[in-house]
């Protein structure tokens, strides 16, 4: 991998991102800042760790990294359950 671009799991990321941005914004959430707010930082924090992890150009550190995008991402399903 020569970028973070090619991570399959960043483009995961990525592809959350613009949904919980596109649900606040068009969805049922529109009037509930403090859900969207949360929302959208748990899921820029999930795509942000994949790439601060594969910045440090360790296995070690990228792992944790990994570790920390899962935990978020795990936060905005629970929140997105919230929301059902």
């Amino acid at each position: 991998m020569k970028c973070v671009e090619d991570i399959h799991a960043w483009q995961k990321a990525r592809e959350l991102v613009r949904e919980v941005h596109k649900t606040c914004h068009d969805g049922k959430l529109k009037r509930d800042f403090g859900l969207q707010d949360q929302l959208r930082r748990a899921a820029v924090s999930s795509m942000s760790n994949i790439a601060e992890g594969f910045a440090r150009k360790s296995d070690r550190e990228f792992a944790h990294f990994l570790d920390i995008a899962k935990d978020s991402a795990t936060e905005v399903q629970s929140l997105a359950l919230r929301c059902s």
